[in-house]
């Protein structure tokens, strides 16, 4: 039995939607700005740029061998948040599927795309919308 380490398919599911037109970053869950910011006490110095993963969250199911994952994500305002996101699910997909996928047992994957903001030329737009 091939085990799959969670945080490399988050890895990368990071670099398949960070490389999606329209996406800026990756925002980071709650949990892990929380313990962002309890390292960022312990610092005196240092880069407060999340990994790119923080914006990811993976869980698996063994027994059913099913995947979800969640993608938050930041965007420009130079295409439409709907087609960005469409995009983002299927480019997490198309990268994930391939490492999750084991021969004899393929895995199930649901995606879930949460756009938390939209950066325009003027001041951020909050604006919160799911794909699935």
């Amino acid at each position: 039995m091939i085990t799959i380490d969670t945080a490399s398919v988050e890895q990368t599911a990071a670099r398949a939607a960070l490389a999606v037109p329209g996406v800026e970053e990756l925002q980071p869950s709650l949990r892990h700005s929380l313990a962002d910011a309890a390292t960022y006490i312990r610092r005196t110095f240092g880069s407060r740029t999340p990994a790119p993963e923080a914006g990811i969250h993976a869980s698996h199911t063994p027994e059913t061998n099913a995947w979800h994952l969640e993608v938050r994500c930041a965007l420009n305002d130079h295409r439409r948040a709907l087609d960005t996101a469409r995009d983002v699910r299927e480019s997490v997909r198309a990268a994930v599927s391939s490492q999750l996928n084991a021969p004899g047992r393929p895995a199930s994957v649901t995606i879930v795309v949460t756009v938390t903001r939209i950066t325009g030329d003027g001041a951020p737009l909050h604006h919160v919308a799911a794909v699935q």
